[in-house]
């Protein structure tokens, strides 16, 4: 009985290292204005709203972030988008952010409005960016 217990948590141990063997990365969409390089850029305008549940609290609903996010073509402003970044709207969320990203990074795995809010702690405004998790 000891070694079928050994030999499970053996395959379980294995299994969980297989899955790290995928090449993950992030983009940072930030406040910052940085014109300089052709092609399309993203910039986070501002945070409309953070309705998330604070860390340390018990909530009935997650909450949702809505953002405003800025389209530029090169130094030409295109257009500003509204985004609302929760569980239920990210396939809606996944699909506009893969139409700007680059072909590397259109495989997107997690959408996240960074830093979290916690309870009784107010976040700069200038703190927050989108944080996209892709695998190469």
């Amino acid at each position: 009985m000891k070694n079928i217990l050994i030999a499970v948590l053996l395959v379980f141990s294995v299994s969980l290292f297989a899955q790290t063997g995928q090449n993950s990365s992030f983009v940072k969409i930030t406040q910052k204005k940085c014109l300089k390089n052709k092609g399309t850029k993203l910039i986070l305008k501002e945070v409309v709203s953070d309705s998330r549940c604070p860390e340390g609290v018990n909530c009935i609903w997650a909450g949702e972030a809505k953002v405003v996010v800025s389209v530029y073509e090169g130094k030409n402003f295109i257009k500003d988008e509204e985004l609302v970044i929760s569980v239920k709207n990210h396939q809606i969320n996944k699909e506009w952010f893969i139409k700007y990203l680059s072909p590397s990074q259109k495989n997107i795995t997690s959408i996240n409005v960074v830093p979290y809010p916690k309870q009784g702690v107010k976040i700069n405004p200038t703190a927050y960016y989108i944080k996209i998790g892709y695998i190469k």
